[in-house]
C-alpha cells in the first residue's frame, strides 16, 4: 500500500495547505478514492462525499483568510456509536439501522467547530461490545497491515482507516480497551482519556461508568491535538470534569526523568513472548537514558477481567433496555401483542454478542445474585483503584504490554467468548480505575504483525503521558 498521505502530521498538512503546496479539496478526493478502493476493509459505514468536498472548499477560503481553526482541513472519520445530527448511526446493530440522531456528539462537534472534515462513519463491534470488529450486523473488518487479521475492537474500524490512509485521524471509543487494542493491533496511536475528561454527549451509551471517547492516529502530535480539542467540561454531560484542558499540542518535548513501573502481574505464561521481549528492550533503553525503572505490584489485576464482565454486562442490560423496538430503530412486524414485538425486534434485531452480554448483566443483577457478584465486582473496582494509586505514589507512569498477543486471525476466537474477553487483560484495569492509558506502536514480530505498548498513569495526568511516549517515540529505536 502506497503511503499516504504525503505529511507527517497535521502541523505539517496546515504549513503545506497555508503555502499553497496542497490543495484541499484535492486532498479529500484523495482521500474519497483511496476509500472506494480499499472497500473489501469495510471501514466505512458512511462516507460523506459531496459534503466533505463541500467543506473542503470552505475551509480552503477560511485558511486562505487566516480564519481557520485548529484543526482546519483535518480529515477525521467518527465511529459510528457517536451521534452527528441527521447522519445514520447505527452503533454496528441492526437494530438501530436507519436511526436519524436530532443532535451531533460533543466530541464531534468540537472538531466541526474547528474546521475538521468529518469524512464518514466507521464500522465498529455491535454497540462497541468486542475484541475483534467481528460483531458488526455490517460485516466484519479487515487489518491492512495483514487482512487475514482482526483489526481488534470495537474501534477496529476507526483503527484500519487510520493505518490505510482512509482518513488522517479517527475518533473511537474505549470501554475496556476498545481504542488501545485495535491501535496496537493496526500498528498505530490510540489514546483513552480519564474518565470524564472528554464528554459523552451523544454517545451511544455501553456502560456508562467506563465508557471514554478517544483519539486514533499516526502521530502523537495529531493524539494531543484532537485530545486538546475534544476535552473540557460540557453542561449537557453532568459526570464531565470542570477542569482546564492543558494546550497538550504545544508542548510535547520534556527533560524531566520519570519513574517507570513495571508491574509484575501483566507478564503471565499467555504473554507473546515478542512483546515481553519489546517490554525488556524499552525497559533498558530507559535505564540507560536515566529514568528510574522500578517494578511494582497490583495485586487485584487477576480479578480485573472478572469484575470488569460483570459490571459491563450490568450496565449494558440496564442501557439497551430502551431498544425495544417501539420508539425508534428496527422493528419486527407481528400480528401478536406488544410483549410479542418486543420479544421478536430484540430477538432479530440485535446481535449474538450483545444477547450474551444483556443475559449476564441481567443475571448478575437479579434478586439473589446482585450481592454476590454485582456488589462484589463493585468492592474489588474500588481495590483496583486502590493498586494503582499506590502504584502512582510510587511512579509517574505504568508500563506495559497493550495485548497479550499481536493480532490474530479472523474467526480464531469467535467460537470461544472467553478467550476473546481474555484480549482486553491488560486494558480493563485502566477503565476500571477511571485512569489514562495510550498505546503506541513499538516494532513488530516476526510476521510482520505491529506490537503496541501501553503506558498509564494517574487521573488527568495525560499532559505527562503524552511528553513521555513522544520520548520514546523519537528515542527508542526497535
Amino acid at each position: 500500500m502506497n503511503p499516504f498521505p504525503h505529511y507527517s502530521s497535521h502541523k505539517e498538512k496546515l504549513k503545506l495547505l497555508s503555502s499553497g503546496s496542497l490543495n484541499l479539496e484535492e486532498n479529500v478526493r484523495q482521500f474519497i478514492g483511496r476509500i472506494e478502493q480499499n472497500i473489501h476493509l469495510n471501514c466505512y459505514l458512511q462516507v460523506y462525499k459531496e459534503e466533505a468536498i463541500a467543506r473542503a472548499q470552505e475551509i480552503s477560503n477560511k485558511i486562505t483568510n487566516g480564519t481557520g481553526g485548529k484543526a482546519a482541513g483535518m480529515v477525521v472519520a467518527i465511529k459510528d456509536v457517536l451521534s452527528i445530527k441527521d447522519k445514520v448511526t447505527s452503533s454496528g446493530s441492526k437494530i438501530l439501522s436507519g436511526f436519524l440522531p436530532l443532535y451531533t456528539a460533543t466530541a464531534v462537534q468540537r472538531l466541526i467547530d474547528e474546521d475538521a472534515i468529518i469524512i464518514g462513519k466507521t464500522n465498529c463491534d455491535e454497540f462497541a461490545m468486542g475484541s475483534s470488529n467481528e460483531n458488526s450486523a455490517f460485516g466484519k473488518v479487515l487489518n491492512p497491515v495483514d487482512e487475514s487479521c482482526v483489526p481488534g475492537g470495537s474501534s477496529g474500524g476507526s483503527a484500519a482507516a487510520v493505518t490505510a490512509g482512509l482518513c488522517d485521524a479517527a475518533l473511537g471509543t474505549d470501554t475496556g480497551g476498545s481504542i488501545r487494542q485495535p491501535a496496537a493491533f493496526c500498528g498505530i496511536f490510540g489514546l483513552k482519556p480519564t474518565y470524564s475528561r472528554v464528554s459523552r454527549y451523544g454517545l451511544t451509551a455501553f456502560a456508562s461508568s467506563f465508557d471514554t471517547i478517544g483519539p486514533m492516529t499516526n502521530n502523537l502530535y495529531d493524539l494531543a491535538l484532537i485530545l486538546e480539542l475534544i476535552a473540557g467540561t460540557d453542561e449537557r454531560d453532568a459526570s464531565s470534569a470542570p477542569l482546564p484542558v492543558p494546550r497538550y499540542s504545544v508542548n510535547l518535548t520534556s527533560e524531566e526523568k520519570l519513574t517507570i513501573a513495571i508491574p509484575r502481574e501483566y507478564f503471565t505464561a499467555g504473554l507473546q513472548s515478542e512483546i515481553r521481549d519489546k517490554v525488556e528492550e524499552l525497559k533498558s533503553f530507559l535505564s540507560v537514558q536515566g529514568y528510574d525503572v522500578i517494578d511494582v505490584d497490583l495485586p487485584m489485576t487477576e480479578y480485573a477481567i472478572a469484575a470488569y464482565y460483570v459490571l459491563i454486562t450490568a450496565e449494558a442490560s440496564s442501557n439497551l433496555a430502551r431498544y425495544d423496538g417501539a420508539r425508534y430503530g428496527f422493528r419486527t412486524a407481528t400480528s401478536g401483542n406488544i410483549s410479542d414485538m418486543y420479544t421478536q425486534s430484540r430477538t432479530e434485531g440485535l446481535g449474538k454478542e450483545v444477547k450474551r452480554r444483556i443475559v449476564l448483566g441481567t443475571y448478575v443483577l437479579s434478586s439473589g445474585y446482585y450481592d454476590a457478584y454485582y456488589a462484589k465486582a463493585q468492592k474489588i473496582r474500588r481495590l483496583i483503584k486502590e493498586d494503582f494509586d499506590k502504584a502512582f505514589q510510587k511512579a509517574d507512569i505504568i508500563l506495559t504490554p497493550t495485548t497479550p498477543t499481536t493480532a490474530f486471525k479472523l474467526g480464531e476466537k469467535s467460537d470461544n467468548p472467553l478467550e476473546m474477553y481474555l484480549s482486553d487483560i491488560y486494558t480493563t484495569g485502566a477503565n476500571l480505575a477511571g485512569i489514562p492509558g495510550i498505546s503506541i506502536p513499538l516494532g513488530k514480530d516476526s510476521r510482520g504483525l505491529p506490537i503496541g505498548i501501553q503506558f498509564l498513569t494517574k487521573q488527568f495526568n495525560e499532559e505527562n503521558l503524552l511528553k513521555f511516549s513522544n520520548f520514546v517515540v523519537q528515542n527508542f529505536k526497535s
